[in-house]
This record gives C-alpha cells, sequence and structure tokens, in this order.
C-alpha cells in the first residue's frame, strides 16, 4: 500500500510539473475550447434583418424628412464707419473696420423647382445666402421674399433632382402627439431630436405680430430655427422658430409656426410675391370687468372693441365702440392676439360672420375686410 500510495504521488509530481512546462512555453496546447489565448468568448445576439424597424422607432419618419431639411449659411458684408475717412477720426481711434458677420439657420425644400422655407430673422439683412443640402450639395440662394409679421422668408435654389418633404395638416395636431425637430444646432450637422406637442395656440409671446405657435418639448437649439417640425409619419407640421431659454440652450419650451400659417405665406409670397392680410379697421382691447361695466355689456369672453376706423369695412358692417368681437366665422375669439389672426386670414373682399355682444343683445355682422395696411417706416 505504502508502494502503491508513493507511486501515485511521484506520477501527480510529474504531471503538474508538465502541465506547468507546457501551460509556460505552449499556452495554446492548453485551448481546448477552441478560443485564441488570451481571448474573451462573447456572446451574441442571432442575426437579424438589418432594415427592420425596431419597436417604437422613429427611423422612417427621419429618413423621410430629413432629406428635405437643409443647412442655411449667412453673411453680412462688414459696414464701413461713416467717418472712417475722416483723418482726426483715425488719429484718434484708428482704422476701425468691422468684421463680416456669419449665421447659421436650417430650411426646408418645399418644391421640386427649388423653393424653401425658413425664418425671416435666419436671413434678415444677409448679403450672401448659402444653402447645404443632406446629400452634400450647395448652392447660393435668393431671397423671394419675407413676412416679417410671421417671421417667415421664402427662398429659390436652382439644383435638380431635389428632395421634397410632403405637407400635413396642423390643423388636426393635439396635446401629447409625437413630433420630430429636424435641423442643424449650432452647426454640428443635420440631428433629430424627439418630442410631444406640449400646447397648441401659444400667443402673446412678443416674438411675431402674428402668433399662433405649436409648443413642443423636442429639443430645439440655435441653429434649428427656420428647420422642420414633422409627425410620426414625417409630414411637415411646422417651422421651428424660437425657444424659451435661460441660458441659451434647449429648456423643453420651443416654438414652432404651424404648417398651414407657413403654406399661406408661401401661396402670398410665390403668387404676389407678398403676403396679403385682411383688415376691418378697428382698435380691439382686452376685455376686462371696467369694460364690460363702462360699455354695459354682459359677457365675459371676447375682445372689446374701443375704437372704429370712419368709413371702414367694419364701420360699414355697423360694428361700434363697445361691441364685444366673441366669434370671427367658427372661430371663438378669446384674446386680441386671436382676433388680429383670425381677421388677417380673411381673404379682402370676401365678406365674413362677425359674432359681437353689445349692451342690447347679440348680433351677427357681415364685414367686407381690406388689404391690412402696410407699416409705416419708423424715423431714423
Amino acid at each position: 500500500m505504502k508502494r502503491f500510495w508513493l507511486l501515485f504521488s511521484q506520477s501527480v509530481t510529474v504531471l503538474l510539473a508538465a502541465y506547468f512546462v507546457v501551460g509556460t512555453l505552449k499556452p495554446n496546447w492548453l485551448n481546448l475550447r477552441g478560443f485564441p489565448s488570451g481571448s474573451v468568448a462573447i456572446v451574441e445576439a442571432p442575426a437579424s434583418n438589418a432594415t427592420a424597424v425596431p419597436p417604437g422607432s422613429f427611423r422612417l419618419a427621419a429618413q423621410k424628412s430629413s432629406q428635405a431639411v437643409v443647412s442655411i449659411n449667412t453673411s453680412k458684408n462688414a459696414r464701413q464707419n461713416p467717418h472712417s475717412s475722416d483723418p482726426w477720426f483715425r488719429f484718434f481711434f484708428g482704422d476701425q473696420q468691422d468684421q463680416p458677420q456669419m449665421g447659421l439657420g436650417s430650411g426646408v425644400i418645399v418644391s421640386a423647382n427649388g423653393y424653401i422655407l425658413t425664418n425671416n430673422h435666419v436671413v434678415e439683412s444677409a448679403d450672401e445666402i448659402e444653402v447645404f443640402l443632406n446629400d452634400s450639395r450647395h448652392a447660393r440662394a435668393k431671397v423671394i421674399g419675407t413676412d416679417p409679421d410671421a417671421d417667415l422668408a421664402v427662398l429659390k435654389i436652382d439644383l435638380d433632382r431635389l428632395p421634397v418633404i410632403v405637407m400635413g395638416n396642423s390643423d388636426n395636431l393635439q396635446v401629447g402627439d409625437q413630433v420630430l425637430a429636424i435641423g442643424n444646432p449650432f452647426g454640428v450637422g443635420q440631428t433629430v431630436t424627439s418630442g410631444i406637442v406640449s400646447a397648441l395656440g401659444r400667443n402673446q409671446l412678443g416674438i411675431n405680430t402674428f402668433e399662433n405657435f405649436i409648443q413642443t418639448d423636442a429639443a430645439i437649439n440655435p441653429g434649428n430655427s427656420g428647420g422642420a417640425l414633422v409627425d410620426t409619419n414625417g409630414n411637415l407640421q411646422g417651422i421651428n422658430t424660437a425657444i424659451y431659454s435661460r441660458s441659451g440652450g434647449s429648456m423643453g419650451i420651443g416654438f414652432a409656426i404651424p404648417v398651414s400659417t407657413a403654406k399661406l405665406v408661401l401661396e402670398g409670397i410665390v403668387k404676389d410675391g407678398q403676403v396679403t392680410r385682411g383688415w376691418i379697421g378697428v382698435e380691439p382691447n382686452e376685455l376686462t370687468p371696467e369694460l364690460a361695466q363702462t360699455f354695459g355689456v354682459d359677457t365675459q369672453q371676447g375682445v372689446i372693441i374701443t375704437g372704429v376706423l370712419q368709413n371702414g369695412p367694419a364701420a360699414k358692417a355697423g360694428m361700434k365702440p363697445g361691441d364685444v368681437v366673441t366669434a370671427v366665422g367658427d372661430k371663438d375669439i378669446r384674446n386680441v392676439a386671436e382676433l388680429l389672426s383670425q381677421v388677417a386670414a380673411l381673404k379682402p373682399g370676401t365678406e365674413a360672420a362677425f359674432a359681437v355682444q353689445r349692451a342690447s343683445g347679440k348680433a351677427k355682422l357681415m364685414v367686407n375686410p381690406g388689404v391690412r395696411p402696410k407699416p409705416k417706416p419708423q424715423p431714423q
């Protein structure tokens, strides 16, 4: 028994020594599982169809619409100081030369013949405008027309085979609908962000004369202005315009101009070279309990008319100071911004029904709107 145990221990010692030598000099001989020495065995998912869309993905909507969203680079030439030729000015202040100003923004191709929608503030006062497509092509753009009141502008480029975005119907949007914001934030390149419609009909923000914004929490940053707000089908619902921010970046409160407004501006500029808006010649004010009591009106909703232009469209229809406009057509009126927007959307020369509340009761007036006068230029 003792001899057998001695033989066993000697055999184990020899085997361990051999294992140590082989493991040191030829470790690959010990790779019994077939993996190279020093490698890690990785478990991979089974191969799947690369074109399959994962559940909840917005890939198709982004692919459908992003090709029609462009980046816009603008430049303003250096403005020469009017006193730069005065030798005494140069003596005291030196040769002061302003540097050219550069700007970034986005735009949306809305027709195959090269029309692009963007914000007016993106291209305002620009001397040169260059548009960069998603397929790496670029071209100089010319301004066809602008509408500062709605902060929209129409550009045109001369390129063939242009991708065109599909227009949606922003009137069907509801709070909670998912949307994507596409643009070129901070000049980093085209970016797609997602969110929902946070609110509709935002106004009284002091951004435009006519405000009816879509509010979204999809990230919108500087450079996104003029880009596309699309639905999950990739259809255009709005033109991204502004953000509320204390830091300069996105805080989840962004605003877009509805595509319904953008289409009216586009058609007006392309067809007539300008946007024609309705006008009735009144001075509206927010309805307060004090004004309602002063004019003896028994209503809590609407816009009170405190002034009516003599021989204007409203005056000819019988509207008087003290009337409270509660609806235009089938649209209820709750504040001055809504009244201005609804009147502006009226077609000049086509009668529209105005529901008014008077001290004597309710009335319905048929007003034939005129053309909104252009604002007088401010003295320099």
